[in-house]
C-alpha cells in the first residue's frame, strides 16, 4: 500500500514509538498521579518528562502550562468554551479553520450570543488577505482570532505572525492550531511572540500515537472549566484544583499515549521531515500539472505551502478517485470536504464532491509519488 493520508494521521509511526508504547502498556500501564508507590510516581516522572520536551519545542520555560488531553478536538474544546467571552464579543477565525474549531465557535455562538467572522481571503492567490486586516480589526474589534497554522485541504502555511500582530495590537487572545505544522515547521512561541495558546496533536506531524493531545498557555490565559472530573487531587472539594495544569486535565491520563508522543519526540527531526515533504510537495504539484483536465487548489506561492496538496480530476467525483486509487492502484488518499467547512466555498469544489487529498510524510518517496501521477493519467486517459 501507498499511504498518501498523512494530513489525517501520520502512517506508520517510528518503531521506537511502538516498542515504548508495548513497553510501558505491558510494564507501566497503572494511573498516574493517583498513588505514590513506586510505578506511579514513575508514571507520573514521565508525564513531567514529556510535557518538559513539549515546552523545549515551542521554545518556553518550564512555568507555562502544558495541559494533555486525549485529542487536539478536546483541547479546543476546552479553549474556545473556557474563553470568558460576552454577548456581542467578535471571534474571528481563518477561512481554513478545521471543524475542531468551526465548530465549537458555532456552538459557542448559538449559545452565547458572541460574533463570528472569517479573515478576508484571496481567491486569486489562496492566501489570507492581509492588507485588509487592519481595517477589520479597527471597525470590530477581536475578542479572540483562531488560526491554523497549515491548512488541511491546500497546504497553506498560514502567516500567523502578521495575523497575530494586528490583532495583539487590539487586546486579542490569539490561539494557533498547530495540528499540521508542529513537528513540520517551527512552531516557536519567542519568534511567534504574540501566540497566546497553541493546540497541538500528537498524532500528526510529531508521529505520536492517537490519544494524546493538548494545549500549551503560553500567555497564562484565563479559561474556565469546560470538562470536569477527578484529578486524584484535593477529593473532598467539588471545584476542580486551581492550579493552571490541574484544573483542565481530568480522568486518568492516558500513560501510554504519553509514552509513545515522548519517544516520538526524542525522533523528532523536524527540519530534515520539512525539507523532505517540501521536496515532495513541489514535485507532486509539477508533476500533477502536465495532466490535462486537472484542478490543483493550491497557494501560487511555493513558500507559503507545504504537505498537503489538494486536487479535483475532470469527469470524476473526488470520491470515486479516491476509490480507485485504492481498488486499483492500492494507493490511500482523502477525499471530500476533509473537516473544514470554510474553504470549499472559496475553492468551489462542489461539483466534484469536495477535492482529491494527498496527505505527504516523512515514509514517502519519489517513486510513489510517481506511482499517484502515473495511476492518475490513467485515469484521465480512461475518461477522454
Amino acid at each position: 500500500m501507498i499511504y498518501l493520508d498523512n494530513a489525517a494521521t501520520t502512517f506508520p509511526k517510528p518503531e521506537e514509538v511502538y516498542k515504548a508504547m508495548d513497553r510501558v502498556n505491558r510494564q507501566l500501564s497503572i494511573n498516574a498521579g493517583r498513588g505514590s508507590y513506586r510505578l506511579a510516581r514513575e508514571a507520573n516522572q514521565l508525564i513531567v518528562d514529556t510535557k518538559k520536551m513539549m515546552r523545549e519545542l515551542v521554545g518556553v520555560n518550564d512555568t507555562i502550562p502544558v495541559i494533555f488531553s486525549p485529542s487536539i478536538t478536546i483541547a479546543l474544546n476546552q479553549i474556545i468554551n473556557g474563553l470568558q467571552v460576552h454577548d456581542n464579543s467578535v471571534v474571528y477565525y481563518s477561512p481554513f479553520e478545521h471543524n475542531a474549531v468551526a465548530r465549537v465557535l458555532h456552538h459557542l455562538e448559538k449559545k452565547k450570543g458572541i460574533k463570528i467572522k472569517e479573515l478576508p481571503y484571496d481567491e486569486a492567490t489562496g492566501e489570507v488577505l492581509l492588507e485588509q486586516l487592519p481595517y477589520m480589526f479597527a471597525k470590530e474589534t477581536p475578542a479572540a482570532v483562531f488560526c491554523t497554522h497549515i491548512s488541511n485541504v491546500t497546504g497553506y502555511i498560514v502567516p500567523v505572525s502578521e495575523i497575530f500582530s494586528m490583532s495583539k495590537k487590539h487586546g486579542a487572545i490569539n490561539v494557533l492550531d498547530s495540528a499540521q505544522s508542529m513537528g513540520l515547521i517551527e512552531v516557536n512561541a519567542k519568534k511567534l511572540k504574540n501566540v497566546d495558546i497553541i493546540a497541538f496533536a500528537g498524532h500528526k506531524c510529531l508521529y505520536g500515537p492517537f490519544g494524546i493531545g493538548g494545549f500549551i498557555n503560553v500567555s497564562g490565559v484565563q479559561l474556565n472549566e469546560y470538562i470536569v472530573g477527578g484529578t486524584g487531587s484535593d477529593s473532598l472539594n467539588l471545584d476542580m484544583p486551581s492550579g493552571e495544569e490541574s484544573k483542565y486535565e481530568m480522568a486518568s491520563s492516558n500513560i501510554v499515549a504519553i509514552a509513545g508522543l515522548n519517544a516520538a519526540l526524542h525522533q523528532l527531526h523536524a527540519e530534515d521531515n520539512y525539507k523532505h515533504e517540501k521536496m515532495l510537495t513541489e514535485y507532486l504539484i509539477n508533476g500533477l500539472l502536465n495532466i490535462e483536465g486537472i484542478e490543483i487548489y493550491t497557494p501560487k506561492n511555493e513558500e507559503q505551502r507545504v504537505g498537503i496538496v489538494s486536487f479535483a480530476l475532470e469527469g470524476y467525483k473526488s470520491p470515486d478517485v479516491g476509490l480507485i486509487l485504492d481498488e486499483d492502484y492500492d494507493i490511500s488518499v482523502r477525499t471530500g470536504y476533509h473537516c473544514a467547512p470554510f474553504i470549499h466555498k472559496h475553492l468551489k469544489d462542489e461539483k466534484y464532491l469536495g477535492t482529491v487529498r494527498i496527505g505527504l510524510g516523512k515514509y514517502n518517496t519519489k517513486e510513489e509519488i510517481d506511482s499517484l501521477i502515473k495511476a492518475i493519467k490513467e485515469l484521465r486517459w480512461e475518461n477522454a
